[in-house]
């Protein structure tokens, strides 16, 4: 059988899973109403009101760039949302709006990993040629990081995204394909790996970080140390809290394909509980704004005259 059709790809057990929730709809709207203007102040913080420019400060600065474009993705998500799962902007704003969400998600999680590994070096080797890396370097290494998260999804500008389901055309890049084309399953593979592996860095630099610091107790007491933890920790539960039940409800509805082809019933469930993660992955760009906070004193200082300000 063919693996597509005039009305797009075939589906697995002949239909697209149901993802219309409340709890999918108020949360998509709360990262907007929170995430925009959080990330829309950082932006305006880093423009106006940083003057030093470390490679820290580099990487922070395209993590936030990544969220607000993320973010400014949601809301035709949200409209989507709202009619029914219905997207109405066409085929090929369908490929560049998940293509814009899938970049920037990867970004985040590429720019997040820089911070980490950034203080790990900072902490444990501060004599290190990484330790030492001036600012043009970290923005050649900006550079390249975005090159990257570019390319790995390219195969979603050159996939047909947008399914047929009656009167209604549904827009997704996870849908379950009957058969996934090459590009799919390239996206499939760098959605897991672009997780597995910064998870496991994350994971490593933050143990490391923490045992060499509880062993010389003396220096935690000074403000950069302690702001390290802060900023290791912030990350370390954002990314979790985000990206981690997307990963495993996503393998879960694999397995329930690959295992129990025929229980649709079970795959539609856990497929919706997938499509609600992917949600929640969303919910890390608006909580970035807590890790520029923790991470970067030069961030805080501005931030504090920002209000100070206000209240005047």
């Amino acid at each position: 059988m063919s693996n597509s059709s005039a009305l797009g790809p075939l589906l697995h057990c002949s239909f697209a899973p149901e993802t219309r929730t409340s709890f999918l709809f108020l949360l998509m709207i709360l990262e907007v109403v929170v995430g925009l203007p959080g990330n829309l102040l950082a932006l305006w913080i880093f423009c106006f009101r940083m003057k030093i420019w470390k490679p820290h400060a580099v990487f922070l600065f395209n993590l936030m760039l990544s969220d607000l474009l993320l973010l400014a993705c949601v809301p035709f998500r949200i409209d989507t949302h709202l009619r029914g799962d219905h997207w109405i902007y066409g085929d090929a704003f369908c490929r560049i709006n998940l293509f814009m969400l899938a970049v920037n998600r990867s970004a985040s999680i590429g720019f997040m990993t820089a911070v980490v590994v950034n203080r790990y070096f900072k902490v444990l080797y501060p004599l290190h040629c990484i330790s030492l890396m001036p600012s043009r370097h970290a923005i050649r290494l900006s550079v390249l990081i975005w090159f990257l998260v570019m390319i790995f999804r390219i195969p979603l500008l050159t996939a047909d995204l947008l399914h047929h389901k009656g009167n209604r055309s549904i827009c997704r890049s996870f849908a379950s394909y009957e058969n996934p084309p090459l590009a799919i399953s390239l996206h499939y593979v760098a959605y897991v790996a672009e997780f597995i592996l910064p998870w496991l860095v994350l994971m490593f630099c933050s143990v490391r970080i923490v045992w060499f610091l509880k062993k010389q107790e003396q220096i935690v007491q000074q403000r950069k140390f302690k702001s390290a933890i802060r900023s290791v920790a912030a990350i370390n539960v954002v990314f979790t809290l985000c990206f981690l039940p997307a990963i495993v409800t996503g393998l879960s509805s694999l397995a329930i394909k690959r295992f129990r082809p025929q229980d649709c019933e079970a795959f539609g469930r856990m497929a919706l509980v997938f499509m609600v993660s992917i949600g929640l992955t969303y919910l890390n760009s608006s909580l970035d704004p807590v890790i520029y906070t923790f991470s970067s004193s030069m961030f805080r200082t501005a931030l504090r005259n920002v209000f100070k300000r206000t209240r005047k």
